[in-house]
Protein backbone atom coordinates (compact mmCIF):
# COMPACT_ATOMS: atom_id res chain seq x y z
CA UNK A 1 0.00 0.00 0.00
CA UNK A 2 1.47 3.69 -0.73
CA UNK A 3 2.79 5.50 1.91
CA UNK A 4 -0.24 8.42 2.36
CA UNK A 5 1.71 11.13 2.59
CA UNK A 6 3.86 10.10 -0.33
CA UNK A 7 7.64 11.25 -1.32
CA UNK A 8 9.43 13.21 1.33
CA UNK A 9 11.22 14.85 -1.74
CA UNK A 10 8.63 17.60 -1.76
CA UNK A 11 8.15 20.25 0.48
CA UNK A 12 5.09 21.17 2.70
CA UNK A 13 3.82 24.26 0.81
CA UNK A 14 4.10 27.48 2.87
CA UNK A 15 1.68 29.82 4.92
CA UNK A 16 0.88 31.97 2.24
CA UNK A 17 -1.84 32.89 -0.13
CA UNK A 18 -0.94 32.99 -3.88
CA UNK A 19 -2.86 34.47 -7.09
CA UNK A 20 -4.10 37.50 -6.96
CA UNK A 21 -6.56 39.21 -5.07
CA UNK A 22 -7.49 42.02 -6.64
CA UNK A 23 -7.72 43.03 -10.61
CA UNK A 24 -9.69 46.78 -12.63
CA UNK A 25 -11.05 48.69 -10.10
CA UNK A 26 -14.25 47.87 -9.24
CA UNK A 27 -17.37 49.50 -10.20
CA UNK A 28 -19.85 51.54 -7.46
CA UNK A 29 -21.87 48.44 -7.96
CA UNK A 30 -19.33 45.93 -7.48
CA UNK A 31 -17.90 48.14 -4.52
CA UNK A 32 -21.91 47.69 -2.88
CA UNK A 33 -21.72 43.88 -3.84
CA UNK A 34 -18.75 43.38 -1.73
CA UNK A 35 -19.59 45.70 1.35
CA UNK A 36 -23.52 44.64 1.30
CA UNK A 37 -24.26 41.38 -0.54
CA UNK A 38 -21.01 39.35 0.64
CA UNK A 39 -21.41 40.06 4.29
CA UNK A 40 -24.72 38.07 3.92
CA UNK A 41 -23.39 35.48 2.63
CA UNK A 42 -20.07 35.11 3.91
CA UNK A 43 -19.65 32.02 6.22
CA UNK A 44 -18.09 32.14 10.01
CA UNK A 45 -14.84 30.69 10.42
CA UNK A 46 -15.41 29.71 13.71
CA UNK A 47 -18.71 27.69 12.73
CA UNK A 48 -18.56 27.76 8.99
CA UNK A 49 -21.65 25.26 8.99
CA UNK A 50 -24.40 26.92 10.82
CA UNK A 51 -25.67 28.99 8.53
CA UNK A 52 -26.15 26.12 6.11
CA UNK A 53 -28.15 23.73 8.67
CA UNK A 54 -30.69 21.67 7.48
CA UNK A 55 -29.43 20.76 4.37
CA UNK A 56 -28.65 17.83 3.57
CA UNK A 57 -25.18 17.53 2.15
CA UNK A 58 -22.58 20.13 2.32
CA UNK A 59 -20.16 20.82 -0.52
CA UNK A 60 -17.54 23.21 -0.77
CA UNK A 61 -15.90 24.47 -4.19
CA UNK A 62 -12.02 25.55 -3.59
CA UNK A 63 -11.05 28.32 -6.18
CA UNK A 64 -15.38 29.45 -7.52
CA UNK A 65 -13.76 31.84 -9.68
CA UNK A 66 -16.90 33.94 -11.64
CA UNK A 67 -19.21 31.73 -9.17
CA UNK A 68 -21.37 30.19 -12.44
CA UNK A 69 -20.53 26.77 -10.78
CA UNK A 70 -21.42 27.46 -7.66
CA UNK A 71 -24.64 29.07 -8.45
CA UNK A 72 -25.52 26.38 -10.71
CA UNK A 73 -24.72 23.63 -8.58
CA UNK A 74 -26.73 25.84 -5.72
CA UNK A 75 -30.18 25.57 -8.27
CA UNK A 76 -30.20 22.11 -9.47
CA UNK A 77 -29.19 21.20 -5.65
CA UNK A 78 -31.46 23.05 -2.89
CA UNK A 79 -30.54 20.15 -0.34
CA UNK A 80 -27.02 21.00 -0.74
CA UNK A 81 -25.10 23.33 1.33
CA UNK A 82 -23.02 24.99 -1.10
CA UNK A 83 -19.49 26.93 -0.24
CA UNK A 84 -18.08 28.79 -2.87
CA UNK A 85 -14.60 29.89 -2.09
CA UNK A 86 -12.82 32.23 -3.97
CA UNK A 87 -10.55 35.53 -2.56
CA UNK A 88 -10.39 37.55 -6.05
CA UNK A 89 -12.59 40.47 -5.59
CA UNK A 90 -13.50 41.02 -9.17
CA UNK A 91 -14.57 37.14 -9.18
CA UNK A 92 -16.70 37.88 -6.10
CA UNK A 93 -18.28 40.29 -7.88
CA UNK A 94 -19.06 37.94 -10.94
CA UNK A 95 -20.08 35.54 -8.59
CA UNK A 96 -22.61 37.60 -6.30
CA UNK A 97 -23.83 40.06 -9.23
CA UNK A 98 -26.46 37.89 -10.70
CA UNK A 99 -27.73 37.11 -7.17
CA UNK A 100 -29.53 40.20 -6.10
CA UNK A 101 -30.74 43.10 -8.32
CA UNK A 102 -28.69 46.22 -8.90
CA UNK A 103 -29.84 48.74 -6.01
CA UNK A 104 -30.93 44.99 -3.85
CA UNK A 105 -27.49 44.34 -2.81
CA UNK A 106 -28.13 44.84 1.01
CA UNK A 107 -32.07 43.50 1.05
CA UNK A 108 -32.44 41.24 -1.71
CA UNK A 109 -33.49 37.44 -1.92
CA UNK A 110 -30.42 35.07 -1.84
CA UNK A 111 -30.55 31.48 -2.53
CA UNK A 112 -30.35 29.78 1.11
CA UNK A 113 -28.24 26.93 0.07
CA UNK A 114 -25.50 29.18 -0.85
CA UNK A 115 -22.93 30.65 1.46
CA UNK A 116 -19.25 32.45 0.29
CA UNK A 117 -15.78 31.99 1.99
CA UNK A 118 -13.08 34.90 0.54
CA UNK A 119 -10.54 33.84 2.04
CA UNK A 120 -7.69 31.42 2.41
CA UNK A 121 -9.19 28.09 1.39
CA UNK A 122 -6.86 26.34 3.93
CA UNK A 123 -8.36 28.36 6.93
CA UNK A 124 -11.79 27.64 6.35
CA UNK A 125 -10.61 23.62 5.81
CA UNK A 126 -8.66 23.65 9.16
CA UNK A 127 -11.86 25.26 10.83
CA UNK A 128 -14.21 22.24 9.67
CA UNK A 129 -15.08 19.28 11.95
CA UNK A 130 -13.99 15.97 10.80
CA UNK A 131 -15.89 14.50 8.14
CA UNK A 132 -17.88 17.83 7.58
CA UNK A 133 -18.30 17.63 3.85
CA UNK A 134 -20.68 15.33 1.31
CA UNK A 135 -18.26 16.96 -2.10
CA UNK A 136 -15.23 19.11 -2.27
CA UNK A 137 -14.88 21.13 -6.41
CA UNK A 138 -11.97 21.67 -7.60
CA UNK A 139 -12.39 23.25 -11.20
CA UNK A 140 -10.30 24.26 -13.03
CA UNK A 141 -7.44 25.75 -10.72
CA UNK A 142 -4.30 28.11 -11.70
CA UNK A 143 -2.10 25.22 -12.69
CA UNK A 144 1.11 26.86 -11.37
CA UNK A 145 2.71 25.33 -14.11
CA UNK A 146 6.01 25.67 -13.51
CA UNK A 147 8.31 23.25 -11.18
CA UNK A 148 9.18 25.53 -8.70
CA UNK A 149 5.43 26.23 -8.27
CA UNK A 150 4.17 22.76 -7.79
CA UNK A 151 3.75 23.77 -3.84
CA UNK A 152 0.75 26.34 -4.73
CA UNK A 153 -1.36 23.53 -5.86
CA UNK A 154 -3.94 22.50 -3.85
CA UNK A 155 -3.46 19.16 -5.02
CA UNK A 156 -0.73 18.30 -3.24
CA UNK A 157 0.99 16.08 -1.25
CA UNK A 158 0.96 17.77 2.21
CA UNK A 159 -2.45 18.89 1.36
CA UNK A 160 -4.30 15.21 1.13
CA UNK A 161 -4.19 14.51 4.82
CA UNK A 162 -6.28 18.20 5.57
CA UNK A 163 -8.47 17.10 2.82
CA UNK A 164 -9.09 13.45 3.44
CA UNK A 165 -9.91 14.99 7.01
CA UNK A 166 -13.47 16.90 6.15
CA UNK A 167 -14.33 14.85 3.74
CA UNK A 168 -16.91 11.75 4.59
CA UNK A 169 -15.83 8.41 3.97
CA UNK A 170 -17.29 7.38 0.64
CA UNK A 171 -17.29 11.02 -0.33
CA UNK A 172 -16.64 12.23 -3.61
CA UNK A 173 -13.48 14.57 -4.95
CA UNK A 174 -14.57 16.48 -8.05
CA UNK A 175 -11.35 17.52 -10.08
CA UNK A 176 -10.92 19.68 -13.72
CA UNK A 177 -8.14 20.66 -15.61
CA UNK A 178 -7.28 21.52 -18.90
CA UNK A 179 -3.45 21.62 -18.07
CA UNK A 180 -1.14 19.50 -19.61
CA UNK A 181 1.16 19.71 -16.28
CA UNK A 182 -1.06 19.99 -13.94
CA UNK A 183 -2.89 16.63 -15.47
CA UNK A 184 0.23 14.80 -15.25
CA UNK A 185 0.70 16.16 -11.53
CA UNK A 186 -2.63 15.16 -10.55
CA UNK A 187 -1.82 11.31 -11.85
CA UNK A 188 1.77 11.53 -9.96
CA UNK A 189 0.12 12.72 -6.65
CA UNK A 190 -2.68 10.87 -6.85
CA UNK A 191 -0.93 7.35 -8.13
CA UNK A 192 1.25 7.55 -4.59
CA UNK A 193 -1.19 7.94 -1.98
CA UNK A 194 -3.67 5.81 -0.15
CA UNK A 195 -6.48 8.24 1.23
CA UNK A 196 -8.50 8.68 -1.50
CA UNK A 197 -9.26 5.72 -4.40
CA UNK A 198 -10.10 6.65 -7.92
CA UNK A 199 -13.71 6.14 -9.07
CA UNK A 200 -13.45 8.27 -12.81
CA UNK A 201 -11.54 9.37 -15.61
CA UNK A 202 -12.71 10.68 -18.16
CA UNK A 203 -12.01 13.31 -21.43
CA UNK A 204 -15.33 14.31 -21.66
CA UNK A 205 -17.72 16.54 -19.03
CA UNK A 206 -19.75 14.06 -17.08
CA UNK A 207 -23.55 14.38 -17.31
CA UNK A 208 -24.27 16.19 -14.50
CA UNK A 209 -21.29 18.45 -13.85
CA UNK A 210 -21.85 22.37 -14.74
CA UNK A 211 -19.86 23.98 -17.09
CA UNK A 212 -17.55 27.11 -15.94
CA UNK A 213 -15.67 29.72 -18.01
CA UNK A 214 -12.69 28.15 -17.74
CA UNK A 215 -13.82 24.92 -19.47
CA UNK A 216 -14.95 27.18 -22.41
CA UNK A 217 -11.99 29.59 -22.30
CA UNK A 218 -9.69 26.06 -23.02
CA UNK A 219 -12.03 24.43 -25.33
CA UNK A 220 -11.78 27.94 -27.09
CA UNK A 221 -8.23 27.41 -27.58
CA UNK A 222 -8.00 23.75 -28.15
CA UNK A 223 -6.66 22.59 -24.87
CA UNK A 224 -8.78 19.13 -23.71
CA UNK A 225 -9.96 19.44 -20.05
CA UNK A 226 -9.45 15.97 -18.46
CA UNK A 227 -11.97 15.38 -15.36
CA UNK A 228 -11.34 13.26 -12.20
CA UNK A 229 -13.60 11.78 -9.09
CA UNK A 230 -11.58 10.43 -6.24
CA UNK A 231 -13.24 8.79 -3.16
CA UNK A 232 -12.73 9.31 0.25
CA UNK A 233 -11.40 5.92 1.10
CA UNK A 234 -13.55 4.23 4.18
Amino acid sequence: MPDQTTTPRIKPPPERLYGRQTGHALRPRQERLLAETLPRLRVDPTAPLAALAGCREIWLEVGAGGGEHARALAAAHPTAGIIACEVFRNGLCSLLGPLVAEGAEATGALPANLRVWDDDARVLLRALADAALDRLYLMFPDPWPKARHAKRRLVHPHMLPLLARVLKPGAEWRLASDDPTYQSWVEQVMAAQALFAPASDSWERPAGWPPTRYEAKALRAGRRPRYWVFTRRR
